[in-house]
């Protein structure tokens, strides 16, 4: 597993003298900036709020859909996220850059719209990840006929603000680390689930699951960051059509172009990253996209010899489909919530228990199923 090349959210919360640490000893929030080509000479450059840049309709579903879960209390977060309208660009006396309090340490990454970069605190001296992004350009490009990539990136800001799990990811970390074998793969596909399963919950569609965007702790706990192509549904009707995750964890359902359910195209993805975890390679890849694409739809996972077959059957369970049938039916696959009950997930440990927050959100949606 290595470092996401561009994922998390970075905000900035107030803090209070007794606030400190989680138990992974990192920070629970991070600092977003967009930059227009800005540099650092001391000029001024605008942040990407919601009031700055109005998303189409059809993204202002999940944005009244936060605003009303807001309005009704159910936020995760207990501490507001503080909102800073200016990044200076200046330099220090030592002729560093820096951009308002934070000195520039490197790069640790970088994507299609923009770069994540270490910076150090001047106040605190603790170090944060911050995504830099260019907001001019982000404007311009089209990921769907109504949507931009800066709609993106205002849904990810919402549905960011809202969540706090230890599973879920608010500080980009660095992710280290070789081979895993079967015991610390199942300790991060625990973590993996419980954190999905938090999500789903609160009817929220990662979209995207994948190891780049799985980040590890010192502690060895994993955090799934990185919502830039997340959705937000109102209640269980998950329906999408839309597909813009990683080609080589995508759903076959989804490979078909046809609607399909994201809950399920979550825990497909689950599956793949657990065939990478266990045997360092991707279960389906071609030499093209439609080749890969093909593969998902068409090709039964290979498993070689050797591996435990509790393991083998929760692979299958999970990257399953009857190739007698023309469309994918994911109800054939195994479900999340099965897998956090397959024996070999439980192992030792017990069955994952599904995480009861703050905000109650899932509670009532449980309630009133």
């Amino acid at each position: 597993m290595g470092c996401c090349s561009c994922f998390g959210l970075f905000t900035k919360r107030h803090e209070s003298p007794s606030q400190s640490r989680d138990s992974d000893g990192l920070l629970s929030d991070d600092l977003l900036i967009c930059q227009d080509d800005y540099g650092h000479d001391g000029e001024d450059a605008d942040f990407p709020l919601e009031s700055d840049t109005r998303p189409p309709r059809s993204v202002k579903r999940s944005q009244e859909i936060i605003l009303s879960r807001a309005q009704s209390g159910f936020v995760c977060r207990q501490v507001p996220v503080k909102e800073t309208n200016k990044a200076f660009c200046h330099e220090d006396e030592e002729g560093n850059k820096m951009v308002n309090e934070y000195v520039h340490l490197r790069k640790i990454g970088s994507g299609s719209y923009g770069k994540v970069v270490l910076y150090r605190n001047t106040e605190d001296g603790k170090l944060y990840a911050l995504k830099v992004l260019h907001k001019s350009y982000m404007k311009k490009v089209r990921v769907a006929p109504s949507e931009t990539a800066m709609s993106d990136v205002l849904r990810e800001v919402s549905i960011m603000k809202m969540l706090d799990h230890p599973n879920i990811v608010n500080l980009i970390e660095m992710v280290c680390g070789n081979g895993l074998g079967e015991i610390v793969s199942r300790k991060y596909l625990r973590d993996i689930i419980c954190g999905l399963m938090y999500l789903h919950s609160h009817n929220i569609i990662h979209g995207d699951i994948k190891p780049d965007n799985l980040l590890v702790t010192s502690n060895c706990n994993v955090k799934i960051g990185d919502f830039s192509v997340s959705q937000v549904f109102e209640d269980d009707d998950d329906m999408l059509r839309r597909s813009p995750g990683t080609p080589v964890f995508t759903a076959p359902e989804c490979c078909q172009g046809l609607t399909y359910h994201g809950r399920a195209a979550d825990t497909w993805a689950v599956g793949v990253t657990l065939y990478c975890m266990i045997l360092g390679q991707y279960p389906f890849l071609g030499d093209t996209l439609q080749e890969t694409y093909d593969k998902i739809v068409n090709n039964p996972v290979e498993i070689p010899d050797g591996i435990n077959p509790q393991l083998v059957d929760l692979l299958e369970g999970l990257l399953c489909k009857d190739l007698m049938k023309s469309i994918v039916d994911p109800g054939d696959r195994m479900s999340l919530q099965a897998t956090a009950q397959n024996s070999w997930v439980v192992g030792e440990d017990g069955p994952v228990l599904e995480y009861w927050c703050r905000c109650g959100f899932g509670r009532r949606e449980n309630h009133v199923q």
